[in-house]
Parts: C-alpha cells; structure tokens; sequence
C-alpha cells in the first residue's frame, strides 16, 4: 500500500493506455477507483478484470448526465471521492493546417474539442460537490502538445493549450477546497484513436509505424515511454500530504523537450 490507500479516485479513459495505467498504479496504492468509458466492449473487459475494486460506468465523458452518473457510482460503491482525473482523448493524427479539408475542421473541431477540453470541464464539474467535501483534487491529463508546437496538429496542440487555461481557472474558482493540476506525458504509444470527421477515427497511435524511435530521437532522455512510466506524478498530485501547496500547477514529463538543443554541437 501507499500514498493513495482507502483513497478514491474516477478517472475518465481508463479502458485502455494511460487511462488503464493509471487505473492499475491507484489500485496498487491502495486507491478504489471509478472508471468513465466510452467503449462498452472495454467497460465490460474492466469489470470482468478488477471486480469489486472498481465502480465502472459505460458513457461519454461529452455528457455531463454521463459524468454525473459515474461520479454517482463510484460514490455509492466506495461512499466518497477524493480525486477526478480527467483523461479520456482523442487526436489529429498532425493533419496540419494545410492538410485539412476546409469543408472538415468544423466537424473535426468540435469533435475533438468536445472530448478533450469539453469532456474536462463537465467532469471537473460532475465531481466538484463531492471533491469540496473531501477536500480532493482534479488532474487533467495535458500533453506535451500542451507547450510545444508539433505534438499534434492544430486542433489537438490547441485543445492542450485549452486545457492548461483551465486548470488555471479552475484552481483559482475551486480554491481552496479543490486543488487543480495537471500532468503532461510526452509520446507514448497506445490505442489513442482519431476523428471520424477527418477520416482517421480508425486509427490508433499504436498502429503507427516507427513511433517509439520517433519518440526516442527527438527527447535528450532517449527514451520511449510506457503509460505505466508517466504514473507516478499522478500520484503524487492527489496525495494532499505530498502536494497540498500545489494548485495550478502542471507537471511535465516529455523527457526534456524543453531543454532540446537548438544546434548540434559544433555549430
């Protein structure tokens, strides 16, 4: 057990990638956790798996009569909650600007958008009256598209961007009963799918060939992370005896893109 036991925690995404990591690393602390998915075939595997540890609700985190209900679930299974963490997304595939079809992006906006920073708010929302009674806190998974230009293609880099703004706005509106940070992993390849709009809602970031090099040459760590390997921050962020001061805050873990070199050495 750790930091996080007889803790309860719903995270949203969590049938698979980084929302499944998470799911297994609060268990492993000692967390109960509900669940937010999408996909019902993945809800069902998730029950199946963890039992009676998890509270799993099937619906959409663009719901807030969905967001609603899981945080009313895993409330009735575990009678509390101490940590939302928004995680569910979906991407742009870097179909950049140019790339896309100007009759397209309005579909592929709101698609995206009412996911990744839509999904958020109503569930920062759904879970806020109970997070105020146990003076808990919200995580939203960013990216390092969050920061950086290239992570994405305009529509995902700018709904990240989004969402550091509300983890901003939220911890000054939630204060000081509810801290609000965020963690912002780099790449990793998971089942992170795409937009029906743009013909790409097929596809999943696991899919693509050469990803994890990809990953690996252009972080000074050389590395390619697994989900599991991003966990740890989330822990620490809904531990209030670890990080009470912290509101606001976003963590990045990309290995070091920030400290890139801008020149080869030599130059």
């Amino acid at each position: 057990m750790g930091w996080m036991e007889n803790r309860v925690v719903l995270i949203t995404g969590a049938g698979s990638g980084m929302g499944k990591a998470l799911l297994e690393r609060f268990l492993a602390e000692g967390a109960r956790v509900g669940v937010l998915e999408f996909s019902a075939d993945k809800a069902a595997k998730l029950q199946a798996e963890f039992g009676d540890q998890i509270a799993v609700t099937q619906g959409n985190v663009a719901s807030y009569a969905d967001n609603q209900a899981a945080v009313a679930a895993t409330v009735a299974a575990f009678g509390k909650l101490d940590t939302f963490i928004g995680n569910a997304g979906v991407f742009d595939y870097f179909q950049s600007v140019n790339d896309l079809d100007g009759n397209s992006i309005s579909d592929a906006f709101d698609e995206l958008f009412s996911v990744n920073v839509k999904g958020y708010l109503l569930g920062a929302k759904a879970a806020s009256e109970e997070l105020k009674k146990t003076h808990g806190s919200i995580i939203f998974t960013v990216s390092n598209a969050g920061f950086y230009p290239g992570g994405g293609g305009p529509i995902y880099t700018a709904s990240k961007h989004a969402v550091i703004g509300l983890i901003k706005q939220l911890g000054q509106e939630l204060a000081p009963e509810v801290r609000v940070n965020g963690v912002a992993p780099g790449g990793m390849k998971t089942e992170l799918g795409g937009l029906n709009a743009t013909g790409t809602g097929g596809q999943t970031l696991d899919s693509m060939p050469g990803l994890e090099e990809m990953i690996e040459n252009m972080t000074p760590l050389k590395i390619a992370p697994k989900p599991a390997d991003y966990c740890g921050p989330y822990v620490l962020l809904a531990s209030a005896e670890n990080a009470g001061p912290m509101t606001g805050v976003t963590i990045n873990t990309d290995g070091g893109l920030g400290v890139v070199k801008l020149f080869p050495d030599g130059e």
